[in-house]
């Protein structure tokens, strides 16, 4: 029953991965208000796909952190910190991708008699949403790095997942020292691949629980 469990999660897992990655391939860069009207459809697409990631993901790390949980149970810690960070995500995506091309598709006829108002609540939006990627980023790095090191100190995964996590956070690390901005839609897509890749290697490792 419970690898069953790990490999159900694990496939949970790997899934959750892939949608976060079409995620960032299919989003759009932002632009004028009329390029956010133009952009609508495939805005709304991708940051659905998003959403849809969020409780394939909370899933599989909810397997993986069974998987690892000991006397301790800090690897439940780190599940309800990743928790806290994919719904901070979910609200972000929900705000840019889908309440900001809805909202302004309300004034698409009329965009120059509303714009200071619509600009006022578009920076209101994106400044919103970069406050939930910070909230996101802080978070998955702070659970990664828990899961690792706990992986590194147990023998239920290999060690090599737990030193690849550290070494995304070590990265990530030097990249904040460096003033990286991964808030930008081209920093946050190196972030988002960055995690996916050990999302990837922590599912499928789930998947083959038998062997672990």
């Amino acid at each position: 029953m419970e690898n069953q469990f790990y490999r159900t999660s694990g496939a949970s897992l790997i899934t959750g991965a892939i949608l976060i990655i079409t995620t960032m391939v299919l989003h759009p860069t932002g632009g004028s208000m009329h390029h956010i009207i133009q952009i609508t459809n495939i805005a709304i697409i991708s940051h659905s796909i998003g959403v849809l990631s969020i409780p394939m993901l909370a899933f599989g790390f909810y397997g993986l952190s069974q998987c690892l949980i000991d006397k301790g149970r800090l690897s439940n810690l780190a599940f309800l910190i990743m928790l806290f960070g994919l719904i901070a995500a979910m609200f972000a995506a929900i705000i840019n991708g889908l309440t900001i091309p809805y909202f302004l598709n309300q004034y698409a006829e009329n965009i120059e008699a509303n714009e200071n108002l619509l600009k006022a609540v578009i920076k209101f939006g994106f400044s919103f949403n970069k406050s939930l990627d910070y909230v996101f980023i802080s978070a998955c790095c702070l659970a990664i790095l828990l899961y690792s090191i706990i992986i590194i100190i147990q023998n239920k995964m290999p060690k090599w997942i737990g030193m690849y996590g550290l070494l995304l956070i070590l990265l990530t690390l030097i990249g904040l020292a460096t003033s990286f901005v991964f808030t930008s839609v081209f920093g946050f897509r190196i972030f988002i691949f960055s995690i996916a890749g050990w999302f990837l290697a922590a599912g499928y490792l789930l998947t083959k629980s038998k062997e672990i």
